[in-house]
């Protein structure tokens, strides 16, 4: 077979590189036809992971598939009266995966470099992207943060915990020795915070630990907010899942009331100008404006400035202080794009455009495409009456929906604009979006690109 040398790097740069740009770029050769390198099994397998049921032209043959040798499956799922037993197995190190009013998190001893080894390999995650502290007390939080209560920091921590604690609020500060450098991706700063589902305090409390626990899934795949995501994602991993639906009714246990992860926040003191800063570093529930209005009722507002840090992304190999700084993140396993404002505007369709859509999954926000349902292969709203709160609550389990859809190529949402006076919630609504898409926007409903 002859292969073409520019064609055969862009091919090879999808499978190492961590580029996304490269990867979608590449892939578009692949899924085009017009070059189909003779890839291993192994690799095959990496891009149908990367690209679902699109990459069709590279399936594994029927022959090769009966060669991959099949996984154990090692994940286990546990009621709510096992909760006793799930703390003596983080003690011990090992992990467990339980509900938050967030998402799932994947729980281990914060404090056993051993145990938090376990988490970033069950996850396949770079040690570059740190993990989240969970506790129950405040108290628990100062003994992991190097900040002395009685300073200004210490003091802004303080009154956060005590406003927004238990609650969807990670706060990130300069770390104490006890904390291990894999836990905070060798940065010296340490993310804690205190959830308020009540299986989460319950599970703490009873592993008498302090729990680090990111998403309970495989890096950059769509967050779980149900147990059976979380078994679809970790079924081959040594992982207890407490799973309370069969148990109880309640909202309270058995649902992740917010449905996004929670806010991030930076605090550092002044550099030399007398002002410290706190800088929002993922959007959740908790947003600048309530940060600020926090302060000023402290009297800290004039010692603090508050600042959101959008639009920031890393790559996967810059090591960060807080988790969901990569582009790609929360994505499905098919391609996913963000559908310019501009186009959906203008609603008219072309019968190509129709004809592209019959392979296509939309998932809308506010009616924004609600003409083009009749066309599309499989539609969802997440909230007609652009109910914010409404939307998050269903975003990752409407991700995971549309990854499963029979016969869908690609996924398409409604841009949403950021500009003007908009909620918490929107803006991390639309930063999970984004992040799905790789941050890559269409203005035609064809185009794979920018």
């Amino acid at each position: 077979m002859l292969i073409n040398k520019p064609l055969f790097c862009l091919w090879y740069m999808l499978l190492t590189t961590a580029s996304v740009t490269s990867r979608k770029l590449a892939s578009t050769f692949i899924r085009s036809g017009k070059f189909i390198p003779p890839l291993r099994t192994k690799n095959r397998e990496r891009l149908n992971r990367l690209y679902g049921s699109s990459m069709t032209a590279i399936k594994l043959t029927q022959q090769e598939s009966s060669q991959v040798p099949k996984k154990p499956i090692l994940a286990k799922k546990v009621s709510c009266g096992e909760l006793e037993e799930c703390g003596a197995r983080l003690r011990n190190g090992d992990l467990v995966a339980f509900p938050t009013e967030t998402v799932y998190g994947l729980g281990c001893h914060a404090l056993d470099p051993d145990a938090v080894s376990k988490v970033f390999a069950a996850k396949e995650r770079p040690l570059t992207d740190p993990l989240i502290v969970h506790v129950t007390k405040t108290s628990d939080a100062h003994r992991l943060w190097n900040a002395d209560e009685n300073s200004d920091e210490g003091r802004a921590l303080q009154v956060l915990c005590d406003e927004f604690w238990p609650g969807p609020l990670t706060l990130v500060a300069k770390a104490a020795e006890n904390v291990p450098q894999i836990l905070m991706a060798n940065t010296g700063y340490v993310a804690c915070r205190s959830p308020s589902h009540s299986i989460a305090r319950s599970l703490i409390d009873k592993a008498m630990v302090p729990i680090a626990a990111p998403s309970a899934n495989k890096f950059g795949h769509v967050s779980p907010t149900r147990a059976h995501h979380v078994y679809d994602d970790l079924l081959h991993e040594d992982v207890w899942i407490v799973d309370p639906v069969e148990q109880s009714s309640s909202s309270d246990t058995g649902v992740c009331n917010v449905g996004v992860e929670s806010t991030v926040a930076k605090i550092t003191c002044d550099d030399g100008d007398g002002i410290g800063k706190i800088v929002v570093l993922r959007q959740g529930a908790v947003s600048v404006t309530d940060f600020e209005a926090v302060l000023a009722k402290a009297g800290l507002d004039k010692l603090f400035k508050v600042e959101a840090a959008i639009h920031k992304t890393t790559a996967d190999h810059v090591a960060t202080v807080a988790p969901g700084q990569t582009v790609r993140h929360y994505a499905p396993h098919i391609p996913s794009f963000i559908l310019a404002k501009e186009r959906y505007e203008t609603p008219e369709l072309s019968e190509d455009d129709k004809e592209s859509l019959s392979s296509m999954v939309i998932i809308d926000y506010g009616q924004r495409l609600s003409s083009w349902k009749q066309y599309a292969l499989a539609y969802r709203e997440l909230s007609a009456s652009n109910n914010s709160a409404e939307a998050a609550k269903d975003v990752f389990e409407t991700l995971r929906w549309a990854e499963l859809v029979d016969g869908a190529t690609k996924i398409i949402f409604p841009e949403i604009s950021a500009s003007g006076s908009v909620d918490a919630l929107t803006l991390a609504l639309k930063d999970r979006l984004t992040r799905a898409a790789s941050g890559v926007v269409i203005h035609n409903i064809r185009d794979n690109a920018v």
